[in-house]
């Protein structure tokens, strides 16, 4: 199961980077499923999901883990302020490159990723972002990150391919963890967008849901 994890994080970023690669100038403007940002902001912002996954495996850590692949999703959107100045930032940020230089900034960060993360050892204890992981699941995390903004990227770009799907069934793993309870009858891709806040649930969904308060994540 980690060695899957670590190889669903190559399939993940791969197929990101293949969308992105493909896209120019007038792309950069389109709309995302990121309420405020362009296709440039959000390329910038994946940019940082890299460097973060770069920086981890390189960042090894005493054991035992304090958090694994669910874990980590807890506290996430916990302060909606520094969620709010990053966002502003992240604009603010991507504003100050020509689009085809953030597209290579990320083709090169992301791949870079991919391949430090892919050779560590499952079990290697890593630190990011104040807490510590198994590699297998940081490679969870990214992946899952990816797959999301994956789905944020196409949402208004016609003829973009979709996420692999090993992507979007570690999401909806997650995202059911985080609920508690299995959505049986639910697509993968449905359970994300729903379970992040992505999609707004139907009425039969959100009785489907009960209480949940949602999103478990963004």
């Amino acid at each position: 199961m980690a060695r899957a994890d670590l190889t669903l994080l190559d399939e993940a970023y791969a197929a990101l980077r293949a969308v992105v690669a493909g896209l120019g100038e007038d792309d950069a403007w389109a709309p995302t499923g990121c309420a405020g940002w362009a296709v440039r902001d959000l390329v910038w912002h994946l940019h940082a999901d890299a460097v973060r996954g770069l920086v981890a495996a390189h960042t090894p850590a005493p054991g035992p883990a304090d958090r694994d692949a669910v874990s980590y999703w807890r506290a996430w959107g916990s302060d909606p302020d520094a969620d709010e100045r990053n966002r502003r930032l992240t604009r603010v940020e991507a504003g100050l490159h020509p689009f085809a230089a953030l597209r290579e900034r990320y083709l090169e960060a992301s791949a870079a990723a991919a391949r430090a993360v892919g050779a560590l050892p499952p079990e290697q204890v890593v630190a990011t972002q104040g807490h510590t992981l198994r590699a297998a699941d940081l490679a969870s995390t990214l992946a899952v990150e990816a797959t999301l903004h994956h789905l944020d990227l196409i949402a208004h770009l016609d003829g973009a391919a979709a996420p692999p799907a090993p992507g979007t069934a570690e999401a909806r793993r997650v995202v059911e963890a985080l609920l508690g309870e299995e959505l049986p009858g639910w697509t993968d891709e449905r359970v994300a967008l729903v379970g992040t806040g992505r999609a707004a649930p139907t009425a039969e969904e959100r009785a489907r849901l009960s209480d949940v308060r949602l999103p478990v994540f963004s």
